[in-house]
């Protein structure tokens, strides 16, 4: 779990920069109201695409690192069972809810790629 720990590097460089300074995509303007009503986010919340995903990402890596952080706490016997488990089940369904965007992600482009020019 260390080195899983260590792997998130890349992630990091990925997730700290802007998804608007590494392609050229036009950036959606989204509502306050309806960015307001993802996962409770704050009044102040971005109101990009680009920024929308990257808030997404940041929140998908902290929660996978605080499952395997708990995870080890709890194999060092310095964090309860209960602990653990909802650490690591709040990391699972931060992780199946990054693989969902992705598929979706590659689906799209899929499409995109089979319309005639």
């Amino acid at each position: 779990m260390i080195e899983a720990l260590s792997s998130l590097s890349a992630f990091d460089r990925i997730a700290g920069t802007s998804f608007a300074e590494t392609a050229p995509v036009q950036k959606a303007v989204f509502s306050p109201a309806a960015v307001s009503g993802i996962a409770g986010a704050a009044p102040a919340a971005p109101t990009d695409f680009g920024s929308v995903m990257a808030q997404v990402a940041t929140s998908a890596r902290d929660a996978l690192r605080g499952g395997e952080a708990t995870a080890i706490a709890g194999i060092q016997g310095k964090a309860t069972a209960q602990q653990v488990v909802e650490a690591v089940m709040s990391a699972e369904q931060s992780l199946q809810t990054v693989v969902a965007i992705r598929d979706k992600v590659v689906s799209a482009y899929l499409e995109l790629s089979r319309m005639p020019i």
